[in-house]
């Protein structure tokens, strides 16, 4: 930890922040548990559990992040986990304890989050990624079969045809059915991920919750829970603008097919990228600060 000054936090402190935390995440976390014991299926929620694979448990555990040293007896316990120490005045994450195989990793998001930061953002996708995923699908092949479609399937398949289809998120893309791949003006490849990922995609800035939770236990808490909020909202849009009809579920469509519809995403869109650009600033200076501590 030398170099930086550590923000001792006294017991009293620290255990509140962690109950904040808690609390907060639990929010999204127990709705979530309590519709899988029951064996409920949420087609919109679920996807953040699903897709992303990092576990209620996990995202309801505080970690301080770099440069924190937590005092008290209370503070010992998270000398369970290999990433920290413990210094005079406590227990702290030591930075230095990523290991090896991790920085390259560390470096290559480093450099896309930059990228991307610096790259103009494109606001004319209009969340067409969904209906390419469903163009020319029979019934038994739709992804979420629970849910109807909001126009007939030939509808679908015309908007699609029609439309100037732009994704440029791999992630995405790769999802589209075999006939829609080829009308994407892009065929981006996990290879090109750093060339292509821009920060006006919905999916991109999902994805900051992806790269903060990669990077646990040295990302703040925190960081991850704001993450996780902005990915909260961004799906919800994301299903809404889609061709199902989630309206059982209490979403209303944003019916992109239209203009008024596709004025309605940009909006959102836009307002989306406004509020990942500080997150994306706050992991960036998290991947330098562990760096600096590797080299």
């Amino acid at each position: 930890m030398s170099g930086y000054t550590p923000d001792v936090l006294a017991e009293v402190d620290w255990l509140a922040r962690r109950e904040t935390h808690e609390r907060r995440v639990r929010e999204w976390t127990d709705p979530h548990q309590q519709r899988a014991a029951r064996g409920e299926k949420h087609p919109v929620y679920d996807f953040l559990f699903d897709y992303y694979a990092f576990r209620p448990a996990w995202l309801k555990r505080w970690h301080p992040g770099p440069d924190v040293i937590l005092a008290g007896p209370a503070a010992r316990e998270y000398l369970r986990w290999p990433e920290y120490r413990e210094t005079p005045e406590g227990v702290g994450i030591d930075p230095a304890a990523l290991p090896a195989h991790r920085l390259t990793f560390v470096h290559w998001l480093r450099d896309l989050l930059t990228a991307m930061q610096a790259r103009p953002a494109f606001f004319g996708c209009y969340g067409l990624h969904e209906w390419a995923m469903v163009y020319r699908l029979t019934p038994e092949e739709i992804r979420h079969r629970q849910l109807p479609l909001r126009l007939p399937p030939e509808e679908v398949a015309r908007i699609v045809e029609g439309s100037a289809i732009t994704c440029s998120h791999f992630d995405a893309f790769r999802f589209f059915t075999t006939p829609a791949r080829q009308l994407n003006r892009l065929q981006p490849t996990r290879e090109t991920v750093p060339q292509l990922e821009q920060r006006g995609c919905l999916h991109a800035n999902m994805d900051l919750y992806k790269w903060a939770f990669k990077l646990a236990p040295f990302t703040p808490s925190e960081l991850v829970a704001d993450c996780f909020a902005l990915a909260w909202k961004i799906r919800e849009v994301d299903m809404r603008a889609s061709p199902y009809d989630v309206r059982a579920f209490g979403f209303a469509p944003i019916p992109v097919e239209t203009p008024a519809g596709r004025a309605e995403y940009e909006q959102l869109q836009r307002g989306f990228t406004a509020r990942g650009e500080p997150l994306r600033e706050r992991l960036i200076a998290l991947c330098e600060r562990l760096l600096a501590a590797s080299s």
